[in-house]
Parts: C-alpha cells; sequence; structure tokens
C-alpha cells in the first residue's frame, strides 16, 4: 500500500514559537510535535479502521521503514504501541499482524461493553447541563456532515468523540477509561458496517434519539438505545469474517 512519505530530517520551523522575541505564553501554546512513531500509529489505525488493512495482514518491518521514510526503531515503537491498544498482534519469530478477532472473542467484547456503556448511562446524573447537550449536538453535526459526504475516517473520528463525550458524562473515570479501552480493541472492525449506507444512517438516527433522550432525562430509553447502537457493527463483522474465513476460521493458516 502507497503511503506518503515522511521526511526523517524536517526543516526546522520558523513560527511564533520560535523567534527570538517569542513570549513563554506562545511557547506553551505550540502543540508538541508529534513524532514519526506516533504518525504511524495513526496511520495504520486508520488504515485497519477503514479496512485497507484486513485481519492477519502481516506488518513488515521493513516495508513500514519504506512507507514512512524511517528507521526500525520507531517502527517498532509504533506496533508496541497499537499491540498496546489491541488491534495489532506480534507472534514469536513471525512479526507483526492485523489482529484477528475471532466471532466469539468480538462477542464476548461487546458483550461487555454493552455491560459497562449500560451502566455509565444508569447512573448518568439527571438533568444534563445545556452545556453539555450542545457539545454533544456539535458533533453530532460533524458526523452527519461526514456521513452525508461518505467520509469514513471522519465518521469514525466524530463517532469516537460522541460516545466520549456521551459516557464521559458519567463522572466515573474508571468505568469511562475501561468502556475507551474495550471500544479501541474492536476499532478494527467499524470499517465492516461502515460498508453499509443504510446502517450509517442508522448510527446516525441513535445519536439523535440519544441527545433526545438526554435533554428529556428519559434514562430507559437511552439504555435501550445504548444496546440497541452495539448490535450493528457485531453483526456486520461475523457475517464479513465467516464468507472470508469459514465458519470460525479458527483452525485456517494465518496469511504469510
Amino acid at each position: 500500500m502507497a503511503t506518503a512519505r515522511i521526511s526523517r530530517n524536517p526543516p526546522p520551523r520558523k513560527d511564533a514559537a520560535n523567534s527570538p522575541g517569542a513570549s513563554p505564553a506562545v511557547t506553551e501554546a505550540r502543540p508538541r510535535e508529534q513524532s514519526i512513531a506516533d504518525l504511524i500509529v495513526r496511520k495504520l489505525e486508520e488504515d485497519i479502521v477503514l479496512g485497507r488493512r484486513h485481519p492477519r495482514e502481516r506488518l513488515v518491518e521493513q516495508d513500514l521503514c519504506a512507507d514512512f521514510d524511517t528507521h526500525r526503531g520507531d517502527v517498532r515503537l509504533a506496533l508496541f504501541e497499537l499491540e498496546k491498544m489491541g488491534i495489532v498482534e506480534r507472534i514469536p519469530n513471525r512479526g507483526a499482524i492485523v489482529r484477528d478477532l475471532k466471532p466469539q472473542e468480538v462477542e464476548e467484547i461487546y458483550d461487555v461493553r454493552e455491560e459497562l456503556e449500560v451502566m455509565a448511562v444508569r447512573i448518568l446524573p439527571f438533568p444534563v447541563r445545556d452545556a453539555d447537550i450542545a457539545k454533544l449536538e456539535a458533533i453530532q453535526h460533524a458526523h452527519g456532515k461526514a456521513v452525508d459526504a461518505g467520509d469514513l475516517l471522519a465518521v469514525f473520528q466524530s463517532n469516537v468523540l460522541f460516545h466520549r463525550a456521551l459516557f464521559g458524562l458519567c463522572g466515573n473515570t474508571s468505568l469511562i477509561e475501561t468502556i475507551e479501552s474495550l471500544a479501541q480493541k474492536v476499532s478494527g472492525i467499524r470499517s465492516y458496517a461502515h460498508a453499509n449506507s443504510e446502517a450509517l444512517n442508522d448510527a446516525r438516527r441513535d445519536h439523535i434519539a440519544m441527545i433526545k433522550a438526554l435533554r428529556n432525562s428519559r434514562r430507559d430509553d437511552l439504555m435501550s438505545l445504548t444496546r440497541r447502537h452495539l448490535k450493528p457493527a457485531v453483526r456486520a463483522y461475523i457475517d464479513a469474517y465467516r464468507r472470508r474465513f469459514g465458519v470460525s476460521g479458527s483452525e485456517l493458516p494465518r496469511t504469510r
């Protein structure tokens, strides 16, 4: 896969933060420069989420070094981070592959996600502040525009932001972190649901209904929507997996 090459030695930046007269406030405001490893993580995650890289596909270090014009140290750091996220698997003496989530694993993860996300809704304090409702509406507006434009990367990113903002309202840090960790682990299955335009429209309608339930303090409606909202991605992934690998895929050799 062709990937934009990234120079290992970018030219010096001539911005306000680097000028002799820059104030401390300007210097502190300048965002931290992203490392090559961070960029590789972001690009590979995008490729997996968008279905450009598939379960069991090998991630060859030498090829990634060439794609990103960097050295193995950066690539290995990126693969280690993706492994921690749960979307890449490293096999001894074989290297890294896009993680092969079996249908049973996906079902188990989504069973846990459902209970945790419903728990977050159950403990979410009502009434929800107008500012929090407005934030969710703004995110959903961006999500709807991305759906209409067919911009699947923006759909994914805005969907993540929507649910992060929604479950963040529960106020339980440990619960929020666990929900996000599990969602990240199965982020690679999103492309299977996103391939269906009707599923994207269903997700948009669910988000709008969730905001309405929040505004009207209708907890039961929000809990029901939360459960329903998780189902299509699981079904789409398992159907696609079984078409590609067989009933379970568990006994098939990994892609070489």
